[in-house]
């Protein structure tokens, strides 16, 4: 005999299967339209997450570059050329991060609507 949270007759259950899936996807929770907004919002989490990342690896490129000017100043152009090839390879690592996610995020969105469905 097939329990019921909703207290429907269980003739009824078996005599009406569609009812029966109806009421078990209800009782799984929640419009799909919600859950389906809800993958878009974490989705859209994950982006902001990743540009926050990115705005870190630029604000400590900077801080970086900040210290090749603190204290002792570089003496020669070769030393300036160091400190900003440094930066910039912080700057260009953090950037191909960024767009391997970006490309990441599509596929992830497109498999948690995939899920919700």
């Amino acid at each position: 005999m097939k329990t019921n949270p909703f207290g429907m007759d269980p003739g009824m259950m078996n005599a009406n299967p569609m009812l029966a899936w109806w009421q078990q996807q209800l009782a799984r929770g929640g419009n799909p339209v919600a859950r389906m907004q809800l993958a878009w919002m974490e989705s859209l989490a994950d982006a902001m997450q990743f540009e926050a990342q990115f705005l870190k690896a630029i604000a400590e490129s900077g801080e970086q570059i900040a210290k090749c000017f603190d204290g002792e100043q570089p003496k020669t152009p070769e030393e300036v050329q160091e400190c900003y090839q440094k930066m910039v390879q912080q700057i260009s690592d953090a950037q191909m991060k960024r767009v391997e996610h970006a490309a990441q995020l599509s596929h992830d969105f497109r498999k948690r609507i995939w899920e919700e469905i």
